[in-house]
């Protein structure tokens, strides 16, 4: 019976069929945890195809472990990014549940870059992991906590859905 069921698994899984960027419409949500050198919290975004390659989107953070040295209130701890994706898990061919997206965002903190990859095991549920990064910040003041807290590189990881 044991050896029934495994094969009916195996047979299962081979016919769920995930795809990471489906084109236009496509519609993704991620939630996982945000890890900076002067704190870690939480992130959440939301991306929507608006072609085969391309998708905007919008991103959230918020620092809630920080350093003790820094005393920061909601406004230091919160930062809202618009983005804008290039897809290229399709362009790169490596497998249909991948996807490698290089992107572009403008924040409340500054204007930035980011890298990210997506790996999806079944049509709604997956896991992602990103790299986020300053371009320009808008004041390079030391004296205001905003320089430190989303001012940096950083590491987002966490869960990512299709909706």
């Amino acid at each position: 019976m044991k050896n029934i069921l495994l094969i009916f698994a195996l047979i299962s899984v081979s016919f769920v069929n995930a795809q990471a960027f489906e084109g236009k419409g496509d519609q993704k949500f991620q939630v996982g945890a945000n890890i900076q050198d002067e704190a870690t919290g939480i992130n959440v975004s939301f991306d929507y195809g608006l072609g085969d390659n391309i998708s905007v989107g919008i991103s959230s953070a918020y620092a809630l472990g920080i350093d003790d040295r820094l005393d920061a209130d909601f406004g230091d701890r919160f930062d809202l990014k618009a983005r804008f994706n290039a897809n290229l898990g399709t362009v790169l061919n490596i497998d249909d549940n991948f996807d490698l997206y290089p992107g572009l965002s403008l924040s409340l903190k500054n204007f930035g870059g980011h890298l990210g990859a997506r790996y999806f095991f079944s049509d709604g549920f997956g896991i992602f992991t990103e790299t986020t990064f300053p371009l320009a910040k808008y004041s390079n003041d030391k004296s205001d906590i905003g320089y430190y807290i989303h001012n940096q590189f950083a590491v987002n990881i966490g869960a990512t859905f299709n909706l």
